[in-house]
């Protein structure tokens, strides 16, 4: 019967879904090519806002819990597991004060309203994941720009969404260097859980009715650690140990 509910209401999110990409992306480009950087980020954050209220008509629920005082004039790397692209919008929103940029892979620059438009322009990189040389110096450059900006970089080491909410073995090199080019940054791990529930049918219908809950763990001072594998292995333990299937 759930699946079966999950049908219709798929449906007309999907409506409200595109409508709101096609809404926005003109409010995007005006904002960007006649007002500048700042109204060009606010456009986006209220998409992302106004993409999380589409997912309400699936009876989707967010918490996004964050203890921590976090100074916003500090380059940050937020480093979390992936379950879905329904990760993104609730990181963009939340945590918007820090000007979240994404690493992402480069075929999502292309070809989606507003999504594309904001990868392309709005400070995140985007990377060949079948040529790593190539991405080498995209990575470094986004790097600097984050450290330089002191805005938020962030980046799920997994490479991939987890299908099922089991997490899969953090890759080290992107986390390598960003920690090489922004020295000054402070480590944000956060964990999903539940988003994956979003596609335990596939791509339509989707799931009805999940809560896609966000923790955001102690920040990470980066400059204390030497060893930065030692680091990277104790950011990994933080994230899978809330992860909850």
């Amino acid at each position: 019967m759930r699946k079966l509910i999950s049908y219709p209401l798929t449906a007309l999110y999907f409506v409200c879904f595109g409508f709101t990409l096609i809404i926005f992306h003109p409010i995007q480009w005006f904002c960007f090519n006649v007002l500048g950087y700042h109204a060009h980020k606010t456009s986006v954050d209220w998409l992302q806002f106004f993409l999380m209220r589409c997912l309400n008509v699936l009876g989707t629920r967010f918490t996004f819990h964050n203890p921590y005082d976090i100074p916003t004039d500090r380059p940050l790397i937020i480093v979390a597991n992936h379950q879905s692209m329904y990760d993104i919008s609730p990181i963009m929103w939340y945590m918007r004060k820090h000007h979240v940029k994404f690493v992402a892979k480069k075929e999502l620059g292309q070809g989606i309203p507003s999504v594309s438009y904001n990868l392309r322009h709005g400070g995140s990189v985007l990377i060949d994941r079948k040529n790593p040389r190539q991405s080498i110096p995209k990575m470094l450059k986004f790097g600097e720009y984050i450290e330089n900006t002191k805005r938020a970089a962030v980046i799920f080491p997994e490479g991939t969404r987890s299908k099922d909410g089991t997490p899969k073995p953090f890759r080290k090199r992107g986390l390598e260097m960003l920690f090489k080019k922004i020295p000054s940054a402070l480590i944000v791990p956060v964990t999903v859980n539940n988003s994956w529930k979003m596609l335990r049918y596939g791509k339509f219908p989707m799931g009805i009715g999940n809560h896609i809950k966000f923790s955001v763990h102690k920040p990470i001072e980066l400059a204390n650690f030497t060893d930065k594998h030692k680091l990277m292995d104790q950011v990994e333990k933080t994230i899978v140990a809330s992860i909850k299937n």
